[in-house]
């Protein structure tokens, strides 16, 4: 394991996230095992919320679905939420990740095409998809100009 993963992993277990990881997994009857980068992977979990492919909290990546679900850009996507709840010192990134949904779904009517932590994990690699914001959608049905170069707001010449 890389020295990176061994510092989010042990920032995550003294910033509360990972054992809250671990809670969730267990009420939900996930199958909890180690994973690659320092993650636990936690699947078959059997509560229907929140309603996503996999889901982490801490270094603990949730998923119903079976084990070998967890791979490739999908399991990029969720070590970068990894990270994200080592960056937010743990448990304040439940307040912060529900106000970045709130603003999403304001901007665009989806919970994370505008969502900060979405779109630092990489949207395409979780599987989101980008829809545009109210105001820019208004304007191409009005008959508005077609986006430009300036309206690129995430540098993957899709808007």
């Amino acid at each position: 394991m890389r020295g990176r993963h061994r510092v989010r992993q042990v920032i995550n277990y003294a910033n509360l996230a990972t054992p809250l990881g671990l809670l969730i997994a267990v009420a939900g009857r996930a199958r909890v095992r180690r994973g690659e980068h320092g993650l636990l992977y936690a699947h078959g979990y059997r509560i229907r919320f929140p309603v996503a492919g996999a889901f982490t909290v801490g270094n603990v990546v949730i998923t119903a679905r079976p084990d070998g679900y967890l791979t490739g850009a999908l399991l990029r996507h969720e070590a970068r939420h990894a990270t994200q709840w080592a960056c937010c010192a743990g448990l304040p990134m439940l307040p912060l990740y529900l106000l970045a949904v709130a603003v999403s779904f304001a901007l665009c009517g989806h919970p994370a095409s505008w969502n900060v932590f979405e779109r630092l994990a990489d949207l395409d690699e979780g599987g989101y998809p980008r829809h545009p914001s109210r105001w820019r959608r208004r304007t191409l049905e009005a008959g508005g100009p077609a986006p430009g170069p300036s309206d690129d707001l995430d540098g993957k010449g899709v808007v």
